[in-house]
């Protein structure tokens, strides 16, 4: 190898070893940053009225999007699902891939990545303000604890209305599919129903439903991390705001991976 190779090739692993280093160090901190979150959340004082203002921001306005998605993709599953089945002559399991479907995977990731592309980019963009505008330090000074205050109703907050907005998810979406069904694929309505509840177990709905509270603690977590981190001004706002969406992207479909294989593995 020339002596031009050497210094090359060294700093090529150099520059390697810094971005996986760099990746660890940013998976400790928010792993220690949730730690911290979760230990003075579950300490008083409690703020409940800040609660209630975000189960109302993360719950109830994000219900139409969630619902809009749910019913449009139960009908697309449904009608794709005729489609590949009748090279098969399998049309008849339409009911029971679309409620299987829904409840174990589509409702549940669905849902959590709708509501992270909403809920996060907003928590990282709001306390990205707050802290580059000082007015983070500001409540420290008055005493008043930013985790407690601000990060703890939001965490709970999350995990609430995620299993909530995935049950009426799941609903939705078999309906979506039901209705398709029903109207343009020809099925008996009674004989779909009763296939669709003979098919799904309780087992799916506990599945779906730890999924989503998976998923609403990451979508909270990424968000107030993201913000609290922002430095730089209104660009370091918009960058916290692109990094707290693509982390809390990343964390749903992994985790989902991860509870998927674990409970069928």
């Amino acid at each position: 190898m020339s002596e031009r190779g050497v210094p090359a090739a060294v700093g090529a692993f150099a520059a390697i070893g810094r971005l996986v280093i760099a990746g660890f160090a940013r998976i400790g901190g928010v792993a220690v940053f949730g730690a911290k979150a979760i230990g003075r959340a579950l300490t008083p004082p409690y703020y409940p009225m800040r609660l209630v203002e975000q189960l109302f921001q993360i719950g109830w306005q994000s219900l139409p999007v969630v619902a809009l998605t749910a019913i449009f993709t139960g009908a697309a599953l449904a009608q794709q699902i005729y489609t590949g089945g009748s090279r098969f002559n399998a049309q008849s399991t339409v009911p029971a891939v679309v409620v299987i479907g829904m409840v174990r995977e589509l409702g549940p990731v669905l849902t959590g990545l709708m509501v992270a592309g909403r809920i996060s980019s907003a928590m990282a963009a709001e306390l990205g303000t707050m802290r580059v505008t000082e007015q983070i330090d500001a409540m420290r000074t008055l005493r008043t604890d930013p985790y407690r205050y601000l990060i703890a109703p939001r965490l709970f907050a999350s995990v609430i209305a995620l299993p909530i907005l995935v049950c009426i998810a799941n609903i939705l979406g078999i309906f979506g599919g039901y209705l398709l069904s029903i109207q343009k694929l020809g099925f008996n309505p009674a004989g779909y129903l009763n296939t669709t509840a003979d098919i799904l177990e309780s087992a799916d709905i506990v599945m779906s439903l730890v999924k989503a509270g998976v998923f609403g603690f990451f979508i909270a977590l990424m968000g107030c991390y993201a913000g609290l981190q922002t430095e730089g001004g209104a660009a370091g706002v918009g960058r916290s705001t692109t990094n707290a969406v693509v982390a809390a992207f990343v964390l749903i479909l992994l985790s989902n991976l991860i509870i998927t294989v674990a409970a069928f593995g």
